[in-house]
């Protein structure tokens, strides 16, 4: 006489029920409820998916599952060995809650509920349940919660404390978003997150009036060492008025920079690094080895016979009365002879 494999006896929080019976055989009936789902899974895979209804079990709803056995000589004759796990697609709570950090490296500690459902039963069967060994609610539960955590770790640590702390509803929308897509990828609907709790410790507290104010944390790192070494000398009597002098004023002091050296652009007096080769104001040339302009000072290439700025020419000559050299215009004594030129 064919048996009846029913979820009998499902209590308000069970997600999922292993039927103890792995024995099946052609013609037994398989009922599922409303709202359920019931999954036939074998050697480590899932296979046949059935939904509400009264189902007779023949090589014609089993489809998959046939094709598997077909190996088997006869098996269409004796009984089967499958495993039948039943899933509930009604909405579930969740509880998370874990200690993290933010990015840069504020401790976390936050806890809450997220509420999902199963939307692709075969895909759940086969990544959580079969492949973690969940086959029970209080073990799909462990997982689901360890699951969550981890994402949310890796979700918050990509957020300053400023950004987090204290906005429960902002902070639940973007955890929200951001582990949809993983809860998808094993067969759930991630349908809400709530956090009900984010804290960090006092230091970090104390620290978010600079932070909200737009001071970056090492500034506020630096302000704190600058009170603790002040609160530390305040106790040592001897030794406050000569070690303060030498340890408080660097700390006041801001990081220096060393200055790099500049070079000021002949053409219009802007200050480029001196490993520059063109103005980045104008574009001019800044290292070419060349003949200063008479006129207007602009450094032109060399062999260059008119000003490249000014237009005005780069090489008079005069000649020497006394030997008769070429002496370039503006000089007061020839190169050559020594003789007086103005």
């Amino acid at each position: 006489m064919p048996k009846v494999i029913e979820w009998v006896g499902a209590k308000e929080g069970d997600i999922v029920w292993r039927y103890p019976n792995e024995e099946i055989v052609w013609g037994d009936v398989l009922v599922v409820n409303e709202y359920e789902a019931a999954v036939f899974f074998r050697d480590g895979k899932a296979y046949d998916v059935f939904r509400a209804g009264r189902h007779v079990l023949t090589t014609v709803n089993l489809p998959l599952l046939t094709k598997v056995l077909s190996v088997i000589s006869g098996f269409d004759k004796v009984p089967f060995r499958a495993t039948i796990m039943f899933v509930s697609l009604k909405q579930f709570q969740g509880r998370f809650g874990a200690q993290g950090q933010t990015k840069e490296l504020a401790p976390l500690k936050f806890y809450g509920s997220f509420w999902f459902r199963v939307e692709d039963a075969n895909l759940f069967v086969n990544e959580v349940v079969g492949g973690q060994g969940a086959y029970t609610t209080e073990r799909l539960q462990e997982f689901l919660r360890g699951y969550f955590n981890e994402r949310l770790i890796d979700t918050l640590s990509q957020y300053s404390l400023v950004e987090v702390y204290g906005k429960l509803d902002e902070t639940s929308f973007l955890a929200k978003n951001a582990i949809y897509d993983a809860f998808k990828r094993i067969g759930l609907e991630l349908i809400d997150v709530k956090f009900e709790g984010i804290d960090t410790t006092v230091e970090w507290r104390d620290r978010l009036f600079y932070l909200r104010t737009g001071v970056v944390a090492p500034e506020v790192l630096r302000m704190e060492t600058i009170q603790k070494a002040a609160e530390s000398l305040s106790k040592s009597p001897g030794a406050a008025v000569g070690a303060g002098i030498a340890i408080i004023p660097p700390l006041f002091q801001q990081p220096t920079v060393q200055a790099q050296p500049m070079v000021s652009c002949p053409k219009c007096g802007f200050q480029n690094p001196q490993v520059a080769k063109f103005c980045g104001n104008c574009g001019t040339p800044l290292q070419v080895a060349g003949q200063s302009c008479p006129k207007c000072g602009t450094v032109n290439p060399a062999g260059a016979k008119f000003c490249m700025n000014c237009g005005g020419p780069l090489q008079a000559f005069n000649k020497c009365p006394k030997c008769g050299s070429e002496v370039q215009s503006g000089m007061k004594f020839c190169p050559n002879c020594g003789e007086k030129l103005v």
